[in-house]
């Protein structure tokens, strides 16, 4: 019997680009891989990051932002951060990873310091975090020959 994989993406609350990288991945391949998103903390989900979902056809709405505490003796597969240590200080850190990767998506808060209207900006990340969800699959997605199942690497 196959393994799923683990997937746990963090960021800093756990309110928007996480929740819109879950809900990404989930669309794409269903229950093929057990996916978590958690944060250092756990803001309030941001309602224009289920504005922007659903526009794209997807339901956030009954998401839990989660902090990534509980999850820190579990092992996962991969762990994906879509925030950035240097800029904003809370990104979390989390031991128990085989991959890692760093997706630097720039936080609609920080945009919005900028000037740039939060509905945009949010809008923004999730047009990126689709990008990555997309090659991530693509590149971590095979499927077995001849026999039409799928296999994660």
């Amino acid at each position: 019997m196959a393994i799923r994989p683990k997937v746990l993406f963090l960021c800093t609350e756990n309110s928007c680009r996480t929740q819109m990288a879950e809900a990404f991945l989930r669309e794409l391949v269903g229950d093929e891989i057990e996916i978590v998103s958690a944060g250092a903390k756990a803001g309030r989900l941001d309602p224009e990051a289920v504005s922007a979902m659903r526009e794209v056809g997807i339901d956030i709405s009954s998401a839990q932002t989660k902090v990534v505490d509980p999850y820190l003796r579990q092992r996962f597969h991969y762990v994906i951060t879509l925030c950035d240590r240097d800029q904003e200080g809370a990104c979390p850190v989390f031991p128990g990873a085989i991959w890692r990767q760093k997706w630097s998506i720039e936080s609609p808060l920080a945009l919005e310091t900028e000037g740039i209207d939060h509905g945009v900006a949010v809008r923004h990340a999730r047009d990126a975090i689709r990008r990555h969800v997309g090659e991530f699959v693509k590149e971590h997605h095979h499927t077995k020959s001849g026999k039409g199942k799928s296999a994660w690497t």
